[in-house]
């Protein structure tokens, strides 16, 4: 099994005790995730929850004239789809592909009926969608208060934090969508990281060369997220350690 095809590397499957893992491993289906591709639509009825073993997820808002904003992103260390667990059939955002990657699948109902349980895949999803909701929560502050250079700079940062190296394959026009803000404001915040030596961009290809120099120039918002979600989700990495000790 190649690396990105492990469970463990979605952070929520990987601190599972062994017992759940027995269970509930084969209910998953492992399912990839091209650039662009879709995994449920505004309004639709969910099917399954996908966790990511690499990649990213962008949860969007669409409005009726097709303008749309990014709320959150979700990478391996949770799960697209929380609205089967939180007392919900449907959810009006749109999960988008914003970097390829792969991830387990599980059907609805097998979900549904493991949080029923109250067991250990309840607490750590619970503890996950607590750091969601501070990502959005702080995602909709930063978009009302701060410069699209200092959007440009938090959304580059949390990709970042998601992604296994330097490097993102993004247009300045899905950036603007992602941010809802005009393609000419991320191409002049785009510039300016680049007159000063943070990023390069070409063709759609962004390099982070200099990522203390981001991490200096981005607002508050970025620290609180990723401050917040060390705290939640921090000691997953103790449960599993935990995991394999005993197994």
């Amino acid at each position: 099994m190649s690396d990105s095809n492990n469970p463990d590397r979605n952070h929520v499957l990987g601190a599972l005790p062994p017992g759940d893992r027995r269970r509930l491993f084969p209910q998953l289906e492992l399912v990839p995730l091209p650039l662009g591709g879709v995994l449920y639509e505004s309004g639709t009825e969910l099917q399954h929850v996908y966790f990511l073993t690499d990649g990213i997820v962008s949860l969007l808002y669409v409005m009726q004239n097709g303008a749309s904003a990014e709320i959150a992103v979700v990478g391996n260390e949770g799960a697209v789809g929380i609205s089967l667990f939180m007392g919900g059939e449907s959810t009006p955002s749109r999960a988008v592909v914003q970097s390829a990657g792969q991830a387990y699948r599980m059907k609805a109902d097998v979900l549904r009926k493991e949080f029923a349980r109250g067991g250990e895949l309840q607490h750590l999803l619970l503890r996950y969608t607590q750091a969601l909701i501070t990502q959005m929560a702080q995602t909709a502050v930063c978009n009302r208060h701060h410069s699209v250079e200092q959007q440009l700079c938090r959304w580059l940062l949390l990709s970042l934090d998601r992604l296994p190296s330097n490097e993102l394959t993004m247009t300045q026009e899905l950036i603007a969508n992602m941010l809802g803000v005009r393609r000419e404001g991320v191409t002049h915040a785009a510039g300016k990281l680049q007159e000063a030596g943070l990023i390069r961009y070409s063709r759609g290809h962004i390099v982070v060369t200099d990522r203390p120099g981001l991490e200096a120039r981005v607002c508050e918002c970025y620290a609180v997220v990723k401050k917040e979600s060390d705290r939640l989700l921090g000691g997953f990495e103790n449960y599993k350690h935990q995991t394999k000790e005993s197994e």
